[in-house]
């Protein structure tokens, strides 16, 4: 039963943080404190399958909900659950669900259903870099005070 226990918080990391393009076996593992290769033996006798293969399955998971429900190209999409290829994006997509994207996005959305807009499903799933400069001038900035020339 302890030996679960390390195993469970690395797959609450890939659980949480599935969209991180960083998050790779390294990472993963680090959650457990095991070796990567010792990791990798003991998730999948844990659960049946590999990190990467789970983690591939979490993303995919993810892209179907947003292929159904978001007004987001193939590519927005591919980034936003974590890919950095489309090609394996796209590939990976198709041996999980028998579809290319775009044919899954064509044949799960009824016709005249309306998707949720682009650039609120960017906000949602974090699509937009936060930038570190604006963030600053704005907290030193008390409310009323007048815009400070530079």
């Amino acid at each position: 039963m302890d030996t679960m226990r390390p195993l469970r918080l690395a797959k609450d990391a890939m659980d949480r943080d599935w969209a991180d393009p960083g998050l790779d076996l390294a990472a993963v593992a680090g959650h457990a404190g095991y070796s990567r290769f010792h990791f990798v033996r003991a998730f999948k006798a844990a659960y049946g399958e590999t990190p990467g293969r789970y983690l591939t399955h979490r993303r995919i998971e993810r892209a179907e909900e947003l292929l159904r429900a978001a007004d987001l190209s193939v590519t927005e999409i591919c980034h936003l659950v974590g890919f950095s290829s489309l090609g394996t994006f796209s590939t990976r997509f198709k041996s999980s669900t028998g579809l290319t994207p775009s044919e899954y996005r064509a044949r799960y959305v009824r016709a005249g259903a309306s998707l949720i807009p682009g650039c609120y499903a960017l906000l949602w799933a974090g699509g937009f870099p936060r930038h570190a400069d604006t963030q600053d001038r704005n907290s030193r900035e008390a409310p009323g005070d007048p815009p400070r020339l530079r």
